[in-house]
């Protein structure tokens, strides 16, 4: 009997993304309960390897409630019981699965900046466990009205656009991602013998001071859908502007226009055309939220326009994206913060990389 498409979604989920082994203990994360099929299949396929379950779904979205609510300690405080999972957890499946992409964009900005900081030591603790070796975490999502809505199709279009993101029309999606993952790891293996990368394009002459970092191929261990090769920048190496062309979403808020000048690795100047105060809101968040945590190029040519969705947005093909905040530790990064907003630029018309001083890219192709 051929799989469903959810059971098909859990195989590569939990196969394969966090490959799951007999006496895991396996987080299984869900936004609402929207999600709840594909809850259940990654659930069963859990507890068909071996391992152990836990699962996390709210009944509603109560982000709104507590932001609007909450004192200063309340913003600042992280329960032991979510601190120990962090801690403790062996593998995290984490699937997005919003009701309303807007609900936090009217939360107050300084309250919304100072709960990033408190949970900061979460995502800290996640991605060095992450690189250790010692925790393995996957973020996916399911088609919901909301998410359709925002990338302006109907929820029939947006599931046939987010199945086949993720190659789930293929026979079999894991060969897929296999098959990009070697092509990937081609370029960064040519990326990691390179010292500076030159990036030119519409209002952007940037440089990144790239030696001695790692480039890692994407292709489904963290995110599903995937598609991108990236690596954090020399903390002080980046000098130059840099103009995002693409709406750029985060939380619930979104801002357009984005420009920033960037001096030995620490944002000067940040202007947008929409939504510069919260630009600044964000990039005032800590001590690492002015630094830049991640300089990536997208790859997935199934994706080829903004939806609103940054987890399908950084992945465009003939895109690339740069984070402002925390960096990475696998690559060599240490930028700490609160903060990792990937900011998004289309490169297909006349966009340019060099790598010292060697034309790698244009249009949105490698030429390497």
């Amino acid at each position: 009997m051929q799989d469903s498409i959810w059971e098909k979604y859990a195989k590569v989920l939990v196969d394969y993304s966090v490959d799951v082994q007999k006496g895991d203990l396996v987080s299984i994360r869900a936004e609402s309960l929207e999600a709840k099929e594909l809850v259940k299949a990654v659930y069963k396929r859990v507890i068909e390897k071996g391992a152990h379950a836990i699962i996390r779904t709210p009944i509603v979205d109560l982000n709104g409630i507590f932001l609007k609510n909450a004192t200063g300690e309340q913003l600042d405080y992280i329960d032991p019981i979510t601190k120990m999972e962090y801690e403790t957890v062996d593998k995290f499946i984490s699937i997005g699965a919003p009701l309303n992409t807007k609900s936090m964009a009217r939360a107050d900005l300084t309250k919304l900046s100072r709960r990033g900081k408190a949970t900061k030591q979460l995502s800290e603790t996640l991605m060095k466990r992450s690189a250790e070796g010692t925790a393995k975490w996957v973020i996916a999502d399911v088609p919901t009205n909301a998410l359709a809505q925002e990338a302006k199709m109907s929820l029939d279009e947006y599931s046939e656009f987010l199945f086949n993101s993720c190659y789930l029309n293929e026979e079999d999606p894991v060969k897929k991602l296999k098959e990009l993952d070697k092509k990937q790891t081609a370029w960064a293996n040519y990326l990691n013998n390179v010292k500076m990368l030159h990036i030119i394009g519409d209002r952007t002459d940037i440089t990144f001071n790239v030696e001695g970092r790692k480039w890692i191929s994407c292709s489904g261990t963290n995110n599903y859908p995937d598609g991108e090769v990236f690596t954090s920048p020399v903390e002080n190496g980046i000098n130059g502007e840099i103009y995002f062309d693409y709406p750029q979403n985060y939380r619930g808020n979104s801002a357009e226009g984005v420009h920033l000048w960037i001096k030995d690795g620490f944002v000067v100047k940040a202007e947008a055309d929409k939504g510069e105060e919260f630009l600044n809101a964000m990039l005032n968040m800590d001590d690492g939220s002015h630094g830049i945590g991640e300089i990536a190029i997208g790859t997935n040519d199934e994706i080829q326009e903004v939806t609103g969705n940054i987890l399908f947005d950084e992945k465009i093909g003939g895109a690339i994206h740069m984070a402002v905040g925390a960096s990475y530790p696998e690559t060599g990064g240490k930028n700490v913060s609160g903060l990792h907003w990937d900011l998004i630029k289309n490169m297909k018309q006349g966009g340019k990389i060099f790598a010292d001083n060697k034309l790698i890219y244009e249009n949105g192709k490698f030429l390497i």
